[in-house]
């Protein structure tokens, strides 16, 4: 897919911010911004470190300001663009901006000035924290001076920086500088393969972050003019830029460029070598799941890997990462990396629950969740579906045994089998464990304690699946098929007759719940539904009807008071709205599974989800959005890039095509 905009939308401010780049590394770290160049989160920059793979992540390189000398009497174009607190635009480099073009996962710029022609991209070397930027003067009748300041800075990625008297150290290394912004940080190597380069150190004050300030969060921010870097490039001449926390990196920039170019090829390679006619869409999905696949070294799994749940902001999620596996893994044919995120993750179970997330800075993981582990459960099943890998199996049969154990007897947070109906029951007061988990300061938004739906449904699903492994292994199964016959039997409880879908929870402090939620889809779209076929299809109607969007499913039905169609403001009124009518794009996959299994047409389930296909180049270019309004028109918002979107999406539509 050759995703591309010309002056219609680069010409446009309001047009080129809204369009976010990402390039990723694989461990953790990536480059992010705007179309426009100009920096609208806190988020962006160049390089993004992820310090202690996968997280850490610190900004080290803000962004290059370039400005270009060329034609009569050398006239300046400054091809950069910065807002700056009093809301002024200065300069205004998109205006220079030709056009700009998503190549695999590449961003590419395209400056015109006059006759010339300079092009820039970015990119990220594989396994390190290193970030390319190469500028390549593709036209021109004379020579192109070309000025780079390279804007720095040192915090965490959430943070924000006011300089106040702060002095970085800077000095000269061969072919460019080395800053280290205090004793004992990491030092960030910015060099260039030819040119000159001045030491400088003036701190440019409160840049203003657009999306920040809508996001209620702290939108000023200072960054230090570290270098300037000067070249002249005659017609066809590149220069290469490189930024990094290793001393030593190879300075070729045509080098790189080809290896990041061929692995991408290969990528896309295993994904055609059986799915030669998909269209291009869905081949930018294979390479965009790629980004959120990275490196999680344990001392038992030195090559271990795990999921990013999304960018900017998330870390690896053990919900997120299970529920993307099969989608970013196998569907894409690279089972041998889910075999690895399995075993490293078998690692952390704590009194048969998987962890929900790793904290960054090397804390103790958090576990608090009661639907991660038994989405491991669906994630093992969907491994072994696809390699039959019986020695993965035999070695993770007794850590999913001891799971199924410890849920019948209890373990935290009151998860445990109810022996009155064999339905799982889970929650307290204070806490969020099932998917639909905002909290602000005390207010859990959606506390849902008591039998969830869906928990009850990956609840059933898990002993089924057990009782499978169990045969195949010629382990004992009685037990297993038992405890899933108890739980078939009284899902039906679920059922509401009269309003035709399933009540969200069960047994909760106010008794049950029938608001209309998304979560019953799963009663239907996991491989052992609890349902009838009657209920199966009552469910799919009644979700496409009230729920379904181009995008996802809404989170709650429009028709309930709590109810919120636009997601925004600061953290207590987004949080509040997170899972009360916010679209998720994840549900979209599994609303595509349930409606094929309920009415048999693979060709009418596709067609949900090519809505997704114009997605690619509204927010996030070439990846899929996290969220999006419950109202029309469904803005996309919250991370850019979703892990679970992008699977969920890629899963299905191998479904169909299956």
């Amino acid at each position: 897919m050759s995703l591309e905009f010309g002056r219609e939308i680069c010409g446009r401010l309001d047009l080129a911010e809204s369009k976010e780049w990402l390039v990723t590394n694989g461990i953790g770290g990536y480059a992010s911004g705007t179309v426009a160049g100009v920096l609208t989160r806190r988020y962006h920059g160049l390089l993004m470190a992820a310090l202690e793979p996968p997280l850490g992540r610190t900004l080290l390189l803000t962004k290059l300001d370039e400005t270009a000398q060329y034609g009569d009497g050398d006239r300046c174009y400054p091809l950069h663009t910065n807002r700056w607190a009093d809301g002024i635009i200065s300069p205004e480099g998109y205006q220079y901006l030709e056009s700009f073009a998503l190549e695999g996962t590449i961003p590419v710029w395209r400056f015109a000035m006059a006759d010339a022609l300079l092009e820039k991209r970015v990119w990220m070397q594989q396994g390190a924290n290193t970030t390319y930027v190469q500028y390549t003067l593709r036209r021109g009748t004379q020579p192109l001076k070309l000025k780079v300041k390279a804007m720095v800075n040192y915090r965490e990625d959430h943070g924000s920086t006011q300089a106040d008297s702060w002095r970085m150290s800077i000095d000269s290394v061969p072919q460019g500088v080395c800053v280290t912004a205090y004793p004992g940080a990491v030092p960030l190597y910015l060099c260039a393969d030819r040119g000159d380069v001045s030491l400088n150190h003036n701190w440019y004050y409160r840049f203003e972050l657009a999306v920040e300030q809508y996001r209620g969060l702290s939108d000023k921010e200072d960054h230090l003019h570290a270098a300037t870097f000067t070249a002249t490039l005659n017609p066809t001449e590149a220069i290469a830029f490189v930024a990094s926390t290793e001393k030593q990196v190879d300075l070729n920039g045509e080098t790189a460029l080809k290896h990041n170019c061929d692995r991408q090829q290969k990528l896309i390679g295993l994904w055609k070598s059986g799915n030669a006619l998909n269209p291009a869409w869905v081949n930018q999905l294979v390479l965009a799941a790629d980004q959120f696949i990275v490196d999680r070294s344990v001392p038992e799994e030195p090559q271990g890997k795990t999921i990013i749940a999304g960018y900017h902001w998330f870390g690896d999620w053990g919900r997120d990462t299970m529920i993307s596996l099969p989608g970013l893994t196998l569907s894409t044919g690279r089972p041998e990396i889910a075999r690895s995120i399995l075993i490293t993750f078998a690692r952390y179970v704590d009194r048969g629950m998987l962890p929900n997330r790793f904290p960054d800075r090397g804390e103790a993981p958090e576990y608090n969740t009661v639907d991660a582990t038994l989405w491991y459960f669906e994630a093992v099943r969907a491994y072994y579906s696809q390699t039959e890998d019986d020695e993965l199996l035999h070695e993770l049969f007794p850590v999913l045994a001891d799971i199924i154990n410890w849920h019948c007897l209890g373990t935290r947070y009151q998860i445990h089998l109810d022996p009155a109906d064999g339905l799982l029951y889970a929650g307290e007061p204070g806490v969020q464990l099932t998917w639909m988990d905002a909290k602000v300061g005390d207010w859990v938004v959606t506390p849902r304690i008591g039998k969830p739906v869906e928990v009850n449904a990956l609840w059933y699903n898990a002993l089924r699946t057990m009782a499978k492994f169990a045969r195949q292994l010629a382990k004992p199964y009685q037990e297993y098929e038992a405890i899933a016959e108890r739980a078939h039997i009284r899902f039906s409880r679920f059922w509401n007759q009269d309003l035709g879908y399933c009540y969200d929870v069960l047994d909760g402090p106010d008794g049950d719940d029938p608001s209309l939620r998304p979560n019953q889809i799963f009663a239907v779209s996991l491989p052992e539904s609890p349902l009838t076929p009657a209920q199966q299809k009552g469910v799919v109607d009644t979700c496409g009807r009230v729920l379904l969007t181009s995008h996802g499913l809404r989170s709650l039905s429009p028709d309930s008071p709590q109810y919120q169609g636009t997601y925004g403001g600061n953290q207590y009124q987004r949080d509040g709205a997170y899972h009360q009518g916010t679209v998720w794009g994840w549900l979209l996959g599994s609303f595509v599974l349930a409606h094929l299994r309920v009415y048999q047409n693979p060709q009418q389930a596709r067609q949900f989800l090519t809505p997704m296909a114009n997605h690619l180049s509204a927010a996030g270019l070439g990846t899929l959005s996290e969220i999006f309004d419950g109202d029309p028109p469904l803005n996309p918002r919250g991370c850019i890039a979703q892990a679970w979107t992008v699977a969920e999406v890629l899963r299905a539509w191998v479904a169909t095509e299956n």
